[in-house]
């Protein structure tokens, strides 16, 4: 199907059609939020289109022009870096019931609002990595020109990936160094106990799938549960057992502040990047 009619409108197009891009699409199709045609996509990589339109059966085009022509609502699905490039040819092309969701890490909601007409409708997201199979957390920043309707629009969007929370725009660099940069290091937890089991004696395969297991069914403990974390933590530490005795060792080793370090030094850089961006509007 590619090359839509003119005159074809679409719920939700998408300018830029990486793996963020066919998450959305994937989420949204089994949800069923939309079907496949009422969803457009484009690309300048052809061999990418016509994989979304094999996997997906939308509407495909190289135009970011035809996306934003046809489109109630765009998602700007391409890297922070190119974003003011590729969005300021379309920006006259942007209609005042029109809402744009970008989804390019540390450009600000002001910037974006710089580049489109005054009464466009705008959205700022972060989301991360596991939005890919599903499991994603989200943050969504609302423009001064989101009605109730486009908030509600957007947020269904990215629930139909994880879980999705409206903040406000300060809380963005908050969110990339929890939950943005938060899955690299739960790999880095996931991989620490793999090693620890391969060093008591587990083939390597099977230390790997208990520590990822363990961590999901840690964090589906939480959120099923609505405990403290805390609270489940203590449910499983007898005294004088096994598991304080690991818990010792984890507190004397400083894990809980050097996350805690970690969280505070991603969310420095994202702040320093984004006064970066800024600066060079």
């Amino acid at each position: 199907m590619e090359g839509a009619k003119a005159l074809q409108l679409y719920h939700l197009g998408f300018i830029g059609a990486g793996a963020m891009a066919e998450a959305l699409i994937n989420g949204v199709l089994k949800a069923g939020v939309f079907s496949p045609d009422d969803l457009i996509a484009s690309d300048i990589n052809e061999e990418r289109l016509r994989h979304i339109r094999e996997k997906f059966a939308i509407h495909t085009t190289v135009s970011n022009e035809e996306v934003m022509n046809s489109s109630q609502a765009v998602i700007l699905a391409v890297k922070p870096q190119v974003l003011p490039d590729v969005l300021t040819p379309l920006a006259a092309k942007a209609r005042p019931d029109q809402l744009i969701i970008s989804i390019a890490a540390g450009i600000t909601l002001e910037h974006l609002e710089s580049i489109l007409p005054d009464e466009v409708a705008v959205v700022r997201v972060m989301p991360n990595t596991p939005c890919l199979i599903g499991e994603g957390a989200v943050a969504l920043a609302l423009g001064r020109k989101v009605k109730p309707q486009q908030r509600q629009l957007a947020e269904k969007i990215f629930e139909a990936v994880g879980i999705a929370y409206v903040l406000p725009e300060e809380m963005m660099d908050a969110v990339t160094g929890l939950s943005g940069s938060g899955p690299a290091y739960i790999y880095l937890i996931i991989e620490a106990l793999s090693d620890a089991g391969v060093r008591v004696g587990l083939p390597r395969d099977i230390a790997t799938a208990l520590a990822a297991q363990t961590v999901i069914g840690a964090a589906r403990m939480v959120l099923d549960t609505g405990r403290h974390p805390g609270e489940l933590k203590d449910m499983v530490t007898s005294p004088g057992g096994t598991t304080i005795a690991g818990l010792h060792a984890l507190e004397e080793g400083g894990v809980r502040g050097s996350i805690m370090n970690a969280v505070m030094a991603a969310y420095n850089r994202s702040r320093e990047l984004g006064s970066r961006k800024e600066r060079e509007k």
